[in-house]
């Protein structure tokens, strides 16, 4: 069996596996390690959670993901009730700042515009937003706020990076200017390169992330 055969069947059963995923309507095609994701859906959480379900699996080196979200008739909603929805979402959640990120909705997809100071803050936004019902689909483009502290705060992501188990020190470098971050070196998964960005979001001061890591 050839290694993308292999890579094919184990990101179905992964699919299999994961409960919150409807997975019988995912096709998967891999090729060279980068697989692609096909079918459809019924909720966008759902596409959301194929996507990092297909990233966990050994040997997954990029993920395509084409799934389409086809709502059920009693989850579809207007696009004004959506827009209410997440307003009100946002505005319950204390991790995302008050008044700080804006909504606009068509046909279902969600554009989220704004600044905050902390990537958690972003996250929060994205996350109460992707499990509202009726969304087909999500741009986000918030952006983080410079920090005057942010200098150089490669130290402090390469430290974080050596605390986790996933990673070898020598394999993985970083550099940061003025709060925007290089990630370099080599990893073992798709997922890990992930993890790795996630990693450098999480430092004080970081306003982007450019992830040249390679999976190999």
């Amino acid at each position: 069996m050839s290694n993308d055969s292999q890579l094919q069947k184990s990101v179905l059963a992964e699919l299999a596996w994961e409960p919150s995923i409807t997975a019988a309507h995912i096709g998967v095609a891999a090729d060279d390690g980068v697989v692609t994701l096909t079918g459809h859906v019924d909720s966008f959480v759902q596409k959301h959670a194929a996507e990092d379900a297909a990233r966990r699996v050994r040997g997954v080196r990029a993920v395509a993901e084409e799934i389409e979200v086809r709502l059920a008739f009693d989850m579809t909603r207007g696009d004004d009730d959506i827009a209410r929805a997440a307003v009100d979402r946002l505005s319950w959640d204390i991790s995302v700042p008050k008044n700080e990120v804006k909504v606009s909705v068509e046909a279902g997809w969600v554009t989220l515009s704004g600044e905050v100071q902390w990537y958690f803050q972003k996250q929060a936004a994205v996350q109460d937003v992707r499990h509202l019902t009726g969304v087909i689909g999500l741009t986000d483009r918030i952006t983080i706020r410079a920090s005057e502290s942010a200098g150089d705060i490669s130290d402090e992501i390469t430290h974080a990076l050596h605390r986790s188990w996933f990673f070898d020190p020598t394999l993985v470098t970083v550099t940061a200017e003025h709060g925007r971050v290089r990630l370099l070196g080599t990893v073992k998964s798709s997922y890990e390169r992930q993890v790795a960005a996630e990693t450098a979001w999480a430092a004080r001061g970081t306003i982007s992330v450019e992830n040249d890591i390679l999976v190999g």
